[in-house]
């Protein structure tokens, strides 16, 4: 066998190219996230229907990306490994967002909000792995701080797009069902957007063929795939571990009559449960097998980062879903979504989501010094902590220009939460099974919110007296959550 060959390191501008896709992806992603909620209401979900409703983009992530990141290292074709699934899915989400506000009716939205997560996804997931092939390990945080650079700068523009437009002349209210004049105009746009950033990075990179890149030394044994299937002791107890939690939900659910979004988490559970019956553990099934088999067998530092991203994602979740009627009732007193001072906050939003990107984009370029100081763990732990304090500071500031101020600091948090993680994974990963393992990781991403989705509205309208507010202040907590648990990630690197 040929003695294994150091990855070539990349020069500052081929790394741009690289990662400038994510600046159409982001975009798109911003657009979803500063607007829907407000399409929801506009169209008519009540208060507590919004976590429900946005139950599409967690599900289509934990469907999509372990599916496409299987798939994914497995090919090969003139366009190269990843490519490919980068220009699928830019030509999807470019059609879903031309389609989207043109919803005149709430289930037609609901249902556009899937396909347009979903394809989103098809794209987004090979990113990860992306540069997990192109960069030597000493680049890797460089190389995912510049796609949280590119995600932050995608975000701003894409955040206050409808306020921009407005400024311009462009109608950002309606009649009561239609949606605004400048929030239709944003959609569009950012199909353009999209498909030219996306179009740039396939152009303009090339990528290793599959045994070049196996013969690098950063590739990593095959030894997880040598691993022998576990006991059918292991496995029955694995299967009820998660099948007698969904069972004893469901029953709470319905003796109690309690709120029936929580039905998505004795689902959630149950739907492993089954998985890991009808797969033996990874043991048949093909590719669906494979798939769990791996999560079965993740490397330990994935485990530990898998905590850190739940209670992370949870509250992203959280201000997601919850900024808008928080901004709009609290601080613009208004929850009448055909009234001038609703869609003035809901604009303020889009500000205000904007700022956060922004400061991520700039925090992006110091988190690589930063670690090299500190250390990988620490700085996300600051990051995190930065972040969380920010969230809980929403419900002390009365002026809302004053909210641009915990922005920051959310920003701060972002950017760390686009690269760090995958920094760690990155190392502890081999190259041929990169693509399936971050498809994987995002599980850890999508699970939190799947658990927002499910807690958040029942929480907010059984305790917080449907206050949108409180579910800040949980995302806050949550994040310092986040933050301390960092400090149990160990760093490892594939043998």
């Amino acid at each position: 066998m040929p003695a294994s060959q150091h990855k070539p390191r990349l020069s500052f501008w081929q790394i741009w190219n690289m990662c400038f896709g994510f600046f159409g992806i982001q975009f798109a992603f911003a657009l979803q996230n500063g607007s829907m909620s407000r399409i929801f209401q506009t169209l008519g979900a009540e208060m507590d229907d919004l976590a429900v409703l946005w139950i599409a983009a967690p599900m289509t992530g934990l469907l999509v990306q372990p599916i496409i990141g299987y798939y994914s290292d497995r090919t090969w074709t003139r366009l190269g490994r990843r490519r490919p699934y980068f220009l699928v899915g830019a030509i999807l989400t470019t059609l879903a967002l031309f389609v989207m506000p043109n919803s005149s009716v709430l289930w037609f939205a609901a249902v556009m909000l899937w396909l347009l997560d979903a394809s989103i996804n098809v794209s987004m997931e090979p990113f990860r792995a992306f540069v997990g092939d192109q960069l030597p390990p000493e680049q890797r945080t460089r190389g995912y701080a510049m796609q949280s650079f590119f995600i932050g700068a995608g975000a701003v523009v894409a955040y206050l797009l409808p306020e921009i437009l407005s400024r311009l002349g462009v109608a950002n209210t309606a009649a009561l069902g239609e949606i605004p004049p400048s929030v239709r105009l944003s959609f569009y746009i950012g199909g353009a957007v999209l498909i030219c950033a996306m179009g740039w990075t396939i152009l303009r990179t090339r990528e290793y063929p599959p045994e070049q890149l196996q013969g690098f030394d950063d590739a990593g044994s095959t030894a997880l795939a040598a691993l022998a299937p576990s006991s059918n002791a292991r496995l029955s107890t694995e299967v009820a571990v998660f099948a007698v939690p969904a069972a004893i939900l469901a029953v709470c659910i319905r003796y109690y009559a309690l709120d029936k979004s929580l039905y998505l988490l004795a689902v959630g559970l149950a739907a492993y449960a089954l998985l890991l019956l009808v797969t033996g553990g990874g043991r048949r099934g093909g590719g669906l097998g494979e798939i769990i088999q791996d999560m079965r067998n993740m490397p330990a530092t994935m485990r530990q980062l898998a905590v850190v991203q739940f209670f992370s994602w949870f509250a992203l979740f959280a201000m997601w879903i919850y900024t808008t009627p928080t901004v709009t009732s609290l601080h613009f007193h208004s929850t009448d979504t055909t009234s001038a001072a609703y869609n003035d906050g809901a604009d303020w939003v889009g500000v205000l989501f904007a700022a956060y990107s922004a400061f991520s984009a700039l925090a992006a370029f110091g988190l690589a010094p930063l670690s090299r100081r500190i250390g990988l763990r620490a700085t996300h732990l600051t990051c995190l902590v930065i972040g969380g304090l920010s969230f809980l500071s929403f419900r002390f500031i009365a002026d809302p220009h004053l909210l641009l101020l915990p922005m920051a600091g959310i920003g701060v948090a972002w950017a760390a939460i686009l690269a760090i993680p995958y920094s760690l994974l990155s190392g502890a990963v081999p190259a041929r099974k990169m693509g399936v393992y971050m498809g994987i990781f995002n599980f850890f991403i999508v699970i939190p919110q799947l658990v927002a989705a499910s807690l958040l509205g029942f929480l907010v309208k059984t305790f917080f007296n449907n206050q949108p507010v409180d579910a800040l202040m949980i995302g806050g907590v949550s994040l310092v959550i986040a933050g301390l648990c960092v400090l149990r990630v160990q760093k490892e690197t594939v043998a």
